[in-house]
């Protein structure tokens, strides 16, 4: 089989930008190891930029999110007994939008299902070669049967634990980490969210933050020890804790009810330089990681899957190399600011077993001055809602 890209990973950068070089005119294939309900059954965030939903709408998948997504103004943060709104609306014209990373993936199945386009599910034992040579190939197995695909460019959608970053040589790539002492308790339950906007909340135990998915469907999460498991958390005891760690109105209007989903995630921010390898390129996760305070992991995905098609556009179309000779730069620096607001988020509103009371008044100080003033309520609505690609 041959290809003109050849993308591994059928999440939602892979899937993303098939359907923006199908859009094209680039013919490309997509690799995944497990099965397609593995990948849809997996929980994750749900806060789109206008950027992003102006994407899938672009190649015909934001029909649902439209009708069933739900946009938000502002967001509140809570601390010191009391909540405090910012209105992003107002500071910067734009809006977010909550849909579930899942919808969003359906829907971009779906949308190339429709347009006859390959995508090769259980393609285990991926390996990329020749990367750094004018033909790349990619050999895997499926049905006990090996198979090899050659292509012009791989595009490596993967995740975190991917096979491509790993395939790079390590003097030929740069890392940048930093690991949070702490992880994200998060549930999903059926039942009506305690507030129609997200609540951000600072407490003396911890970081908790309301969302949802739905008007009838929550997420709820508290910051807890990266040992802790999710044995120790009983409903119950997460519903009390949860509690606490709200203002009183919040927590006298909280419904709560079943948990049908229950998971521990450890918080990272992380960077990987260059994001091009000869004719491999990296997009999403395989790139990036940031912690999910900021909202920013599917929308970053986003934005790399556009910057790389439109600089693949350029390649066959314009026969110009310049925009795929810039596309690591152009990414990365979109990447670095994102990375940065997700670190400060991040920093603001959660309790460091090292910085004890002197940082948490930092942290007070900081909230204080971000709900006062107009400059700062901007700069937090600004990044929020997404800068521009």
């Amino acid at each position: 089989m041959r290809t003109k890209v050849a993308i591994i990973g059928a999440g939602p950068a892979g899937l993303l930008l098939g359907q923006l070089l199908h859009g094209y005119g680039i013919d490309n294939v997509i690799l995944e190891r497990h099965t397609g309900e593995y990948v849809l059954g997996r929980i994750r965030a749900g806060l789109l930029e206008e950027g992003t939903v102006a994407l899938l709408d672009e190649v015909g998948a934001g029909s649902r999110a439209h009708a069933e997504g739900l946009v938000h103004h502002g967001i509140e943060l809570a601390f010191g007994g009391s909540r405090h709104r910012i209105d992003m609306k107002a500071a910067t014209g734009k809006t977010v939008m909550i849909y579930g990373q899942t919808e969003v993936t359906l829907d971009l199945m779906k949308a190339r299902n429709a347009a006859g386009l390959t995508s090769v599910y259980e393609a285990t034992d991926l390996k990329p070669h020749d990367f750094d040579t004018d033909h790349p190939r990619i050999t895997y197995v499926k049905d006990g049967t090996t198979h090899e695909i050659g292509c012009d460019f791989i595009a490596g959608c993967d995740g975190f634990h991917g096979v491509s970053r790993a395939s790079v040589k390590p003097e030929a790539i740069a890392t940048y980490e930093r690991v949070y002492p702490f992880g994200w308790l998060g549930i999903l339950s059926e039942t009506p969210p305690v507030s129609h906007e997200l609540i951000y909340s600072n407490h003396e135990r911890g970081f908790a933050l309301c969302t949802m998915r739905s008007t009838h469907r929550s997420r709820y999460y508290v910051q807890c020890p990266l040992d802790d498991h999710i044995d120790q958390w009983p409903d119950d005891r997460f519903w009390n804790e949860l509690k606490r760690r709200l203002d009183q109105k919040a927590a006298d209007s909280l419904v709560t009810g079943p948990v049908i989903e229950k998971s521990i995630a450890p918080l990272r921010s992380f960077v990987a330089e260059p994001m091009r390898f000869g004719r491999m390129f990296l997009a999403g996760d395989a790139a990036h990681i940031v912690p999910p305070t900021g909202a920013k992991g599917l929308n970053l995905a986003a934005s790399d899957a556009h910057y790389l098609a439109v600089a693949l556009r350029e390649y066959y179309d314009e026969k110009s190399s310049a925009g795929i000779d810039n596309y690591s730069a152009k990414a990365l620096a979109r990447v670095w600011k994102a990375v940065r607001f997700s670190w400060w988020m991040t920093s603001m509103l959660h309790k460091f077993p090292d910085t004890g009371a002197f940082g948490a008044r930092i942290q007070l100080a900081e909230l204080d001055y971000v709900t006062s003033s107009k400059a700062a309520m901007t700069s937090l609505a600004e990044n929020y809602v997404g800068l521009p690609f």
